[in-house]
């Protein structure tokens, strides 16, 4: 029988239903609309499914299909009849189809609402997660086709189909019928089955970026006959950190070569297909224009992922967009992801993976830090200063123009990663925002994400590089990393002091700061650069410059167990002698005083840094006692509290005996780091006083620490190392680490309770969207978008409880005069032309006139000192009680989404930029912090003796424009300005609100990859 639809003409096909997803175990597939083209995939595709499938498909044997259902399964008219395939290689693996019914479930076509729905998926991609990402699609076709609800029968003994339905988290009905279970889905999405959308695409995409980071087998394609260049260099990388899998090489010159080759040792194969055993992971490194025929070799083979470190894509122009366009949809189409083009590579220290398929000469050492650039030659600056610190890596990832895996990528992996404690980023751009924001919040609130922003100022992408255009300043997306808990750094050598410390010890408990040490002016510069910070130090303790190591130590272990300090810093300057010579100047000696500090406290609930100044050997002494060196016998000298510990680990590389008194001197990167010369390092903190790590354990960098996930076992592969003391070689560089730790500790305490959205019962959403809808759906409005008039603007915020204070039009003075009558005096003549407004500077404003002669006066100053009346269009409105001029804004960006911004009206915003911004929707505690943030806030609290004015008032104004944003999506921007806050109430004066269709929200739409 046919169905109503099939006598109607096709719809155009739906490019826009197109999609990459990403699977359960890490692959990718292509989710697309069947057309008439798919017949033969179709009845391949059936073929290979078994047939029990076919039969819970079907209900009954059906071992192939007739002419006719081919013909049914492969035309729609994408409106009532919608099929969707999931596709790898350009074959089917899964189907998924509706068909909208009639309430008594026969053919039908709109108005009616529901849609019967039947999956088939290949038996061996069963339990990948296909079915769950085309229930997720076809759900957003139905609901875009207005069909609000889906029905389904499935065989009581197929519980895997039923789990996909009853999983997936939409409202749902369920009853036994004819020997069939009957499940109804309502479509209309919930929290529950956006939380279960998520958590899918968390599991996924992390998975996705474990196969890159731990594969089983590498092949190097691209790797020259003789030593050098980039293929041969990644080649030699791999075997030099010690790879725990299988490594080929893969050189396209050797097809025909005569008997086995090799290149350092590893076989060597003209082609992925002619290893012969299966490979994880491919290295491209060979010229952009055969990179095509790589893939296509990779794809056909079974590889799963791919590291491209070719040149000449987007970043060199046109053409190379083009190229990277065509890269990513044909890797895609086999199911892999990708790093790069033109990138750096990969690394994972992991124990049992060592993992280096990366262009960076040396292994990093193992430790708790995911570190990920988007540029090579910053990658190396960050390894390089890491490195010298005494700082280890989880892994590492230098993603170039980054096509495919990005920064949001390992923020999925790295928020459930158990050998990861602390993530930095190295950003140039950031393609998905709205996610970014997201996943960054999830991740800080279990572990630190410390984020620099490159290329802040350029106002453009990097080449190479495809993201949204924002329209908001760089100073406005910092605010909001900042509300979403990432620590926002300028320089990536803040992000290396900060991440050193998060990495090494706790987060304190508050902004309270004892600084010690043997210089009262190192400490005076550090009490300086507390308060520049924000926090609050105690008065500096002078130990003189007579202190030796002991009274170092005595002093560290007072201020740690002091109730009336949350963190410490320790300053050391050189001890020097009546002779002018150092009379104490071993740094190896003071280390060690201050780790048995440390490690004398019951619990490590104090951040401890040191700041020293030209302490000699201090440096040097820190970043040996986190490497992997033992300590030479001649230098085990004691403290005075005793022996100092000994068999301290070594420095990666090192080798005992190798140099003067069984030394090699610690191994030090070539070249320029991030943070300069003179930078400090890190100093292991035995768990017990005493306790050292065996000389040959793998050099700890980073500490277990309270900024951990906390809860989340540490692998076995990845031992706790022991905590560390972070130094510095500037009191303001170490202070500056430290109020980031406090005041993400801070932001980490308030997530707990984020506050809430408030309902108000005077809010009347049905009213406010039916005069959106009113006004959009016009036969004379305007597609880009319509500013309501003052009448519209002033309806519109009422339906939200926010009441505008009427203007009345003044075109002549009588008018004037009629309009102050209206209202009653006194009166404010203000004038409205776009040149003038809120520009009381420019004399546009006469206020307090009580009567008709003063009305009329200041009419006549104003047009004959400003301009004609239809020049300035003035207005007459009441007086309201005096109070601070203030400016609440939102407006919908389209890299960012919907912003709530509030600051002082005039030079307090419009000068020195002293506004502060939210994500919308906002809670009751986002705007408490909004008002409060700003550096004119006392102005409201009663600066100076003045009265402090009703911020409750005007937090719920700014949190009832928030909701009027988020009910309404096509309220694009809202500006009330000014509103007066008074000691009592507060009075809005000017309202312009804009309306127009309201972008698209790719990230409330079913999971998929960024499209190419």
């Amino acid at each position: 029988m046919q169905s109503a639809s099939d006598q109607l003409p096709e719809h155009d096909y739906p490019d826009h239903w197109e999609a990459d997803v990403v699977l359960r175990d890490g692959g990718t597939a292509r989710i697309r609309p069947i057309t008439a083209d798919d017949a033969d995939r179709l009845v391949s595709f059936y073929e290979q499914v078994s047939d029990e499938s076919k039969y819970y498909r079907f209900f009954a044997p059906y071992p192939r299909l007739s002419a006719k259902d081919v013909h049914r399964f492969t035309h729609h008219d994408f409106v009532d009849r919608v099929g969707l395939a999931a596709t790898v290689g350009g074959e089917f693996i899964a189907t998924v189809r509706y068909d909208r019914i009639d309430d008594r479930g026969m053919p039908a076509s709109a108005p009616a609402d529901e849609a019967e729905v039947a999956f088939l998926v290949q038996d061996a991609h069963q339990g990948r997660g296909v079915a769950s990402a085309l229930l997720e699609h076809i759900a957003a076709v139905a609901r875009e086709r207005d069909i609000r609800r889906f029905a389904a029968e499935v065989l009581p003994a197929n519980t895997k189909m039923i789990k996909v339905f009853t999983d997936a988290g939409y409202t749902q009905k369920r009853s036994f019928e004819d020997g069939s279970v009957r499940l109804h889905l309502d479509l209309e999405p919930t929290d529950r089955s956006l939380a279960v959308q998520r958590a899918r695409e968390q599991r996924a995409e992390a998975r996705s970026v474990q196969r890159l980071l731990t594969p089983r087998s590498v092949a190097v394609v691209g790797a020259g006959r003789t030593p050098g260049g980039v293929g041969r260099t990644v080649l030699r990388n791999l075997l030099g950190a010690g790879f725990a899998g299988r490594v080929y090489a893969v050189n396209a010159a050797l097809a025909g070569n005569d008997g086995p080759v090799e290149f350092d040792g590893v076989p060597a194969h003209p082609s992925v297909a002619a290893i012969g055993e299966p490979v994880d992971l491919a290295i491209v490194a060979v010229p952009a224009e055969r990179v095509p025929e790589v893939v296509a070799d990779c794809g056909e083979h079974g590889v799963q992922g791919l590291v491209v470190l070719s040149a000449g894509y987007a970043e060199s122009g046109a053409d190379g967009r083009e190229r990277q366009r065509q890269l990513v949809r044909q890797a895609r189409s086999y199911g892999m992801r990708i790093i790069g083009p033109n990138a750096f590579g990969i690394i994972n220290t992991t124990a049992d993976v060592r993992l280096n398929a990366s262009l960076a000469p040396q292994m990093p050492a193992a430790g708790r830090i995911g570190l990920f650039t988007q540029s090579g030659a910053i990658g190396i600056a960050l390894l390089a200063g890491l490195h010298r610190r005494g700082a280890g890596l989880s892994s590492f990832i230098s993603a170039g123009n980054r096509a495919d895996v990005s920064g949001n990528d390992f923020l999925q992996h790295w928020y459930d990663d158990p050998g990861t404690d602390v993530v930095l980023l190295y950003l140039e751009s950031i393609g998905n925002p709205r996610k970014f924001t997201r996943l960054a919040r999830r991740t800080a609130a279990v572990k630190p994400v410390v984020v620099v922003k490159g290329a802040r100022h350029s106002g453009s992408a990097p080449p190479g590089h495809r993201v949204p255009v924002t329209r908001i300043p760089h100073a406005t997306v910092s605010a909001l990393l900042r509300q979403a808990g990432v620590i926002r750094v300028d320089t990536v050598t803040e992000l290396v002091d900060a991440g050193l410390l998060l990495a090494a010890q706790p987060l304190p408990a508050g902004p309270r700061v004892a600084i010690l040490g043997n210089s009262e002016s190192l400490g005076l510069l550090t009490y300086d650069a507390c308060l520049t910070e924000g926090l609050r130090p105690l008065r500096p303790l002078d130990l003189t410059t007579a202190a030796e190591p002991a009274d170092f130590r005595d002093a560290l272990v007072a201020a740690l167990a002091d109730e009336t300090s949350d963190a410490v810093v320790v300053n050391a300057i050189p001890w020097v002698g009546e002779n002018g010579a150092t009379e104490f100047g071993d740094g190896e000696v003071l280390a060690a005083s201050l780790r048995e500090a440390v490690a004398s406290a019951p619990a490590p609930t104090k951040p401890v840094v040191v700041v020293h100044v030209e302490m000699g050997g201090l440096a040097e002494a820190l970043a040996v006692a986190t490497s992997t060196r033992p300590t030479a016998p001649g230098r085990a000298a004691a403290t005075a509290s005793g022996p100092r510990p000994t068999g301290l680990p070594t420095a990666p590389g090192s080798e005992p005996g190798a140099g003067p008194g069984g030394l090699r001197p610690a191994t030090r990167t070539a070249g320029p780091g991030p943070s300069g010369q003179g930078t400090g390092a890190a100093v292991s903190a035995p768990g017990v006083p005493g306790a050292t790590p065996p000389a040959a354990a793998p050099a700890p960098a980073s500490g277990t620490a309270a900024v951990g996930a906390e809860g989340d076992p540490a692998p076995a592969s990845v031992p706790a190392p022991p905590a560390t003391i972070p130094s510095y070689p500037a009191a303001e560089r170490a202070v500056r680490a430290l109020a980031e730790a406090v005041r993400y500790g801070q932001w980490r305490r308030q997530a707990a309770d984020p506050g809430r959205v408030p309902e108000y019962d005077d809010i009347d959403e049905a009213a406010a969207a039916a005069l959106i809808e009113r006004v959009l759906g016009g036969d004379d409005a305007d597609p880009r978008g319509v500013t309501l008039d003052t009448a519209q603007a002033g309806e519109l915020l009422a339906r939200y409880g926010i009441t505008v204070l009427p203007t009345l039009p003044a075109p002549a003075p009588d008018a004037a005069v009629a309009a102050a009558g209206r209202l009653g005096y006194p009166v404010a003549l203000k004038t409205t032309a776009p040149h003038l407004r809120h520009r009381p500077d420019l004399g546009g404003v006469r206020l307090d006139l009580a009567s008709e002669e003063q009305l009329r006066t200041a009419y006549a100053e104003l047009t004959e000192v400003l301009g004609k009346p239809e020049e300035l269009q003035p207005v007459v409105q009441a007086m309201v009680p005096r109070g601070v001029d203030t400016v609440v804004r939102s407006a919908i960006d389209p890299a960012v989404g919907a912003v709530l911004s509030f600051g002082l009206a005039g030079a307090a915003s419009e000068l020195l930029g002293d506004t502060a911004h939210r994500l919308v929707p906002a809670t009751d505690r986002d705007v408490a912090e909004l008002v409060r943030s700003l550096r004119t806030a006392p102005l409201l609290f009663g600066w100076r003796g003045s009265a402090p004015v009703d911020t409750p008032a005007l937090e719920e104004v700014l949190l009832r424009v928030s909701r009027l944003v988020d009910d309404h999506p096509e309220v694009v921007a809202v500006s009330l300005e000014p509103v007066v806050v008074a000691p009592r109430g507060l009075s809005v004066l000017g309202a312009t609100v804009r309306l127009a269709p309201p972008p698209p929200r790719t990230d409330l739409g079913p999971r998929s990859l960024p499209s190419y």
